[in-house]
């Protein structure tokens, strides 16, 4: 059956990362008979210079009528001036809350041929392999009031305010006791119950439904405890669940145990409708990196990753996403190597190694 899936490739090194996942997808349609129907759309600061918006309502359309969205990542100083409501973070922001996408998957895993590019020794990150599920639409980044104001006296006020419901929280937690299940059986839930009435409703609602998943042992901590233990000692982690402010910090920390942004990549799920589809998006972690954009230089394997995790999560083809994963892992220890990574490779010569690993 034919599946379609819709392919923003962003701004920066989206583009060209892009193009290296896209070589991956032609790879599975001549050798494993995948059968995709691509369409494309501008997002990001792209759609700003040819649609006037990071994001037009058209395209929102499209991707809620395709079965998974493949995002590159978008922004750079170019729209700087275009002001907080136009940046082309909008973009990504609109499809998470346009499409529900409310549980986003972070993984971080240390490949045995990179346990040396880590900044960690290798001895405390050999053989790491975490899941942050992290709360996407909701929380600090969501919450209203929101805003910039005036006082009386003239002194101007920013505004931010972390909200969570308990239908927020559950559906998020569900997610990833799920994973749990599937992984080591360990979740560990991060809030700051300590010191925030959010938090601390966080901890008592994920507390209740742990006797939903008996075969799942639960944890708590502090978010500033988590960062701390994330460096000192990661490998004690399986999953953690937590909301959208520290999940954005957490997990870029947690990438950075793998010795290179350019290795990660990401899911971002919404709840599956009746027949079991659900809304999805799938992109890396690493940003549109403008300071080389153009240059052919980027790490396209955290691009390569999303669209694995793509067919595993959306697309039903977990066998062909363990083929891509495999190929990144062979062409690693091949000594493929971008220069985040501390080689000489371009773009598309990392690309042409995943590619030889595949076949």
């Amino acid at each position: 059956m034919s599946r379609t899936i819709l392919v923003t490739p962003g701004d920066g090194v989206g583009p060209e990362v892009m193009t290296e996942a896209l070589r991956v997808l032609d790879w599975l349609a001549d050798h494993r008979g995948l059968d995709l129907v691509r369409e494309e759309a501008l997002v990001g600061g792209a759609a700003i210079d040819a649609e006037g918006a990071a994001i037009s309502p058209q395209t929102v359309a499209r991707a809620k009528a395709a079965d998974a969205v493949l995002f590159g990542s978008v922004g750079g100083p170019k729209w700087d001036g275009k002001g907080f409501d136009n940046r082309p973070e909008i973009a990504i922001l609109t499809l998470r809350k346009e499409l529900g996408l409310f549980a986003n998957l972070r993984p971080a895993m240390v490949y045995d041929p990179l346990v040396d590019a880590s900044s960690l020794k290798p001895d405390v990150i050999r053989g790491l392999d975490i899941m942050i599920v992290r709360e996407s639409t909701g929380g600090v980044y969501f919450g209203e009031p929101r805003g910039i104001e005036t006082l009386a006296n003239g002194v101007r006020r920013g505004v931010n305010t972390e909200v969570y419901d308990t239908l927020e929280i559950e559906r998020v937690a569900r997610v990833a006791f799920e994973l749990a299940q599937t992984r080591g059986q360990r979740l560990c839930s991060v809030e700051k119950a300590n010191v925030m009435e959010s938090g601390l409703l966080w901890r008592e609602h994920v507390t209740s439904l742990a006797g939903d998943y008996p075969d799942v042992t639960l944890s708590h901590m502090y978010a500033d405890n988590c960062a701390m233990q994330l460096a000192r000692n990661p490998r004690q982690f399986d999953v953690i669940v937590t909301g959208n402010l520290f999940g954005d910090l957490l997990s870029d920390l947690a990438s950075m145990l793998t010795g290179s942004l350019g290795m990660l990549p990401s899911a971002t799920l919404g709840a599956p409708d009746a027949s079991g589809r659900r809304p999805s998006l799938y992109e890396p972690i690493h940003g549109s990196a403008p300071d080389i954009a153009g240059q052919g230089i980027a790490n396209p394997l955290a691009q390569i990753l999303s669209t694995a995790m793509m067919l595993r999560y959306s697309l039903d083809r977990a066998a062909d996403a363990e083929i891509v994963e495999r190929a990144v892992v062979k062409a690693l220890e091949r000594g493929a190597r971008t220069r985040d990574l501390g080689g000489t490779l371009t773009t598309r010569q990392m690309g042409d190694a995943v590619l030889a690993a595949l076949g």
